[in-house]
């Protein structure tokens, strides 16, 4: 990758990466392989069979004790002066590594590469080659190649990353994978402008659209550098080491937008169950897996499906754990930004993880990522299906729980001490931005868990309480139309034809008819699946809405008819007038109004008038039924009077002569009885 490689080789001694014989080698022919054996071709006969795995090295003690410390330690520890068989099991780098060593030993030119120099590091120390035992030993070279050419070089370091995949913990130890990354990081974070470039990806054909925006012009450069050149390369990495890098890179300043589009990349390649469609078509895309540069040709925003596997060819247990934790370890390195990755491929995760059976936090975690950026989801997207015990299709329950963090998400946002502290002109507009933002997020969101119901309600085994819930999770302000919530509801009643008369009832609570359009309400009036008070409900609020309308659309226009003409002649004669009759004008209105005002005085004698004369035809009306009693109820009144006044002089006759009186009494009873 970077062009000074070369010349670090060769400033320092290297030659071509070759390490040169030392002065205390033997002459020999080279190493000779028989079988599964090897052997040295010199006149002294070898005294020493050194067994590393299922090979045996036929060896001199005297070359391997003159410069290895564990050598001489495990004939000393043997007690046997005469030991002539060494068997180590756990030598890191194997064989290859060991051959290596030995010709180092023997004075036989290495050809030392980014392939072999990490596990002869390892080697090196395992045998502990140090500088106490001869100068320039194995350990100073090799470490010397590491730091002065590999460290300089792209490619070199990450062919040595990725070699140390088998030395684990030596090459931890020795922080080869550490030095690996941070030189990797570096190097990715470099501004591109100025260097030469010769990175592993093949260019993709110029005429291409996508490379066309997403190569950068070098000036003085032969080659135009893509801002993805380093996502292949660093791909290969194993899942550990790719986290070690990521994590380097973050801490290197890499903004998070590139960040999240390398580990999508990773993803895509690592993780069979991602599949890229071009464009939104049906059609594959390349596989992600081929390492040619035709892969980087990758589309997250909504685009990304998921394939669910065949039953009949499930995964082996191995593959399972390589992915659950390829998984796990990608969701503890995403950008904690909003937007560092797609919501779709978050989904998509999430979705995979669920299958693999994720660590429990690690997924909640996932779920509130997804929350953040709920309102960029699409329905296909959200129709996960559900692995777990429960019976339905999809899994609603998840969905349920994305949409609580978003709106815990939108609730955090509003009551967040960062839009409240500011205050004055800006302060209000930053607010209202955000308030605004707040509820178009909101209604994206109710406009796709409408959809989701829908699809959904078809399900048989879909309860009536998780719809409910689902449906009634938003406030009634993300939504100013409710014809999705009607959708839904109808489609519910159609999958579940056998429910109650309440169950209806309760089902059609969930929606507001005030907020059906006219189509939705002329569909509704004919819905014989709906109750029949939901029914007269849609009818009566339809006809409030007609009512209204008709109103408005009157009011509107006789207003219009009346000011607009008056007011546009009003200025057009103003604006086409001199000064001297724009001042007659004014005069003219100021009389106006002089007349009105008397003209209003008026109207209101005319009104107290007019109440006066009501009041005399109120007691003229009062006079005359006075005069119209009749005659005969005059003299009854005068022949009352008259045996009143007789009564009282018979009363007093009757106080003077007492005994006469009563005789008279007796005398008129007589006569009575006689009569009856």
């Amino acid at each position: 990758m970077w062009e000074s490689e070369s010349e670090s080789v060769r400033g320092r001694g290297y030659g071509d990466g070759v390490l040169s014989p030392t002065k205390h080698s033997l002459k020999t022919d080279g190493f000779e392989l028989r079988g599964r054996s090897w052997h040295v071709g010199t006149d002294i006969p070898s005294d020493l069979l050194v067994q590393v795995e299922d090979v045996d090295f036929h060896l001199h003690k005297y070359l391997l004790f003159s410069r290895s410390g564990k050598m001489t330690r495990l004939v000393y520890e043997s007690r046997d002066p005469d030991l002539s068989k060494i068997v180590m099991k756990d030598l890191p780098g194997g064989t290859e590594a060991f051959l290596l060593a030995a010709k180092f030993c023997y004075g036989v030119p290495l050809d030392l590469t980014a392939a072999n120099i990490s596990g002869l590091r390892c080697a090196a120390e395992y045998l502990e080659m140090t500088e106490d035992y001869e100068e320039g030993n194995l350990i100073f070279k090799t470490e010397a190649f590491l730091s002065y050419v590999v460290l300089s070089s792209w490619s070199d370091s990450i062919l040595v990353l990725k070699s140390c995949e088998n030395l684990s913990p030596w090459a931890e130890n020795l922080q080869i994978v550490r030095r690996c990354s941070d030189s990797i990081a570096w190097k990715a974070c470099t501004n591109p402008k100025g260097v030469r470039w010769t990175y592993t990806g093949k260019p993709q054909d110029i005429q291409s659209p996508k490379w066309d925006e997403m190569k950068e012009p070098i000036p003085g450069g032969s080659h135009t550098v893509p801002v993805d050149w380093w996502f292949e390369d660093a791909s290969i990495l194993r899942i550990d080491h790719f986290v070690r890098v990521i994590t380097a890179i973050k801490v290197k300043g890499m903004g998070y937008e590139q960040i999240g589009a390398a580990i999508m990349y990773y993803a895509c390649k690592w993780l069979p169950g991602l599949v890229n469609y071009e464009n939104g078509e049906g059609n594959e895309a390349t596989n992600c897996s081929n390492g040619s540069a035709s892969s980087r040709k990758y589309n997250w925003n909504g685009d990304l499906h998921m394939v669910v596997v065949n039953p009949k060819n499930k995964i082996s247990t191995i593959q399972a754990k390589e992915r659950r934790m390829i998984i796990e370890s990608l969701i503890s390195i995403l950008p904690p930004q909003k937007d560092s990755v797609s919501c779709s491929f978050l989904l998509q995760l999430l979705s995979m993880a669920n299958i693999l059976k994720v660590a429990p936090a690690l997924v909640t975690e996932l779920e509130k990522r997804v929350g953040m950026q709920f309102e960029q989801a699409t329905l296909k997207d959200l129709l996960i299906p559900s692995y777990n015990t429960s019976e339905t299709m999809y899994d609603v329950d998840l969905v349920q729980r994305l949409l609580e963090h978003f709106l815990i998400q939108e609730l955090t946002e509003d009551s967040s001490p960062s839009s409240q502290s500011f205050s004055g002109k800006d302060g209000l507009e930053a607010s209202q931005t955000t308030a605004s933002s707040n509820q178009n997020a909101k209604m994206r969101v109710a406009r796709l868990v409408d959809s989701y119901l829908t699809e959904v309600a078809r399900d048989r085994n879909l309860s009536l309480t998780k719809f409910q819930v689902l449906a009634e999770a938003l406030p009634e302000s993300a939504r100013s139309c409710d014809d999705g919530l009607y959708r839904a509801v109808d489609s519910y009643l159609k999958a579940h034809p056998t429910l109650s008369e309440h169950e209806r009832k309760r089902l059609c609570r969930v929606m507001d008819c005030q907020k059906l359009s006219v189509d939705a309400c002329t569909h509704a009036a004919q819905n014989e699946r709906l109750p029949l008070r939901v029914v007269v409900q849609v009818l009566f609020s339809e006809q409030i809405k007609i009512n209204n309308a008709i109103a408005n659309n009157t009011i509107k226009e006789a207003g219009e008819s009346r000011c607009q003409p008056i007011a546009s002649s009003r200025k057009t004669l103003l604006e086409g007038t001199p000064q001297s009759f724009q001042e007659g004008w004014a005069a003219a209105k100021k009389d106006i109004n002089t007349l009105k005002f008397e003209l209003d005085t008026v109207n209101a004698k005319y009104l107290e008038l007019q109440h006066n004369l009501e009041n005399l035809q109120r007691q003229f009306e009062k006079i005359l039924k006075q005069k119209q009693t009749s005659t005969w109820s005059s003299g009854w009144k005068k022949l009352s009077k008259l045996t009143k006044m007789n009564a009282m002089e018979n009363q007093d006759l009757v106080d003077q002569v007492p005994i006469t009186g009563e005789k008279a009494r007796k005398t008129n009873r007589r006569w009575r009885n006689s009569i009856s």
